[in-house]
């Protein structure tokens, strides 16, 4: 390679789907608390992934979810959201994807939540959710 080519990082993307193992994880929470499959083992919960903190589609999701979050944890689920700094995460879960804006191309998390059940293993993939309408899928999805 030349030194005028460009280096373009290289992911390779498949999102896992249901019946899939979900993969390990450690992360730390905004609280300052460690979350990791470890100590979730045992339980059903989701991890909902979204590209950026602060931005319009990003505040939309998470508003829809914070006025929903009674209905959505009286399915006995945790919910976490996961924007994840190194995208080690979004990697093992296949949702770090190339996308492009105004003519740029870059990395990014894909819009997507998965449904972890009791076993450890993906029951439902809820890929690419808009905004909006992710907490109604989400609850759809549950069982609410």
């Amino acid at each position: 390679m030349s030194e005028s080519d460009t280096m373009v990082e290289e992911v390779s993307v498949s999102r896992l789907q249901p019946g899939d193992p979900a993969p390990s994880f450690t992360l730390a929470a905004d609280d300052g608390s460690t979350v990791s499959s470890d100590g979730l083992a045992g339980e059903r919960y989701v991890l909902y992934f979204y590209p950026k903190d602060d931005t319009p589609g990003c505040t939309t999701q998470a508003c829809g979810l914070r006025d929903s979050f009674g209905g959505v944890t009286a399915t006995g689920v945790q919910l976490f959201g996961v924007s994840d700094r190194g995208h080690e995460l979004a990697e093992k879960f296949g949702v770090w994807i190339e996308k492009s804006f105004a003519g740029r191309s870059y990395f990014g998390n894909e819009r997507s939540t998965f449904i972890i059940g009791s076993d450890g293993t993906v029951e439902q993939v809820l890929a690419q959710v808009k905004p909006a309408e992710h907490v109604d899928q989400l609850l759809a999805a549950l069982g609410r």
